[in-house]
């Protein structure tokens, strides 16, 4: 049985390169206001969100979620 999963658009994907890439598309004080949530509105750094974000589902799910519809936007502007 193979390990690919090929239906689920984060395979592979680290939760570090999500965070970088949301952090440089939209900035924290964007991501503050899209996902409220303290390590992104106070002192925001990527190890202290990638240390909230590995603990707490609920605010990981968030970020995933908008790094989707990110992607999911600049490749429809992309046609």
């Amino acid at each position: 049985m193979s390990n690919e999963q090929p239906n689920n658009p984060l395979h592979g994907v680290k939760l570090a390169d999500i965070l970088e890439y949301l952090e440089h598309e939209y900035g924290w004080e964007a991501l503050a206001r899209r996902i409220q949530i303290r390590c992104f509105m106070y002192d925001p750094s990527i190890k202290s969100s990638l240390k909230f974000l590995r603990r707490t589902p609920w605010a990981r799910k968030k970020v995933e979620e908008l790094y989707l519809y990110t992607i999911d936007l600049h490749r429809s502007n992309l046609k």
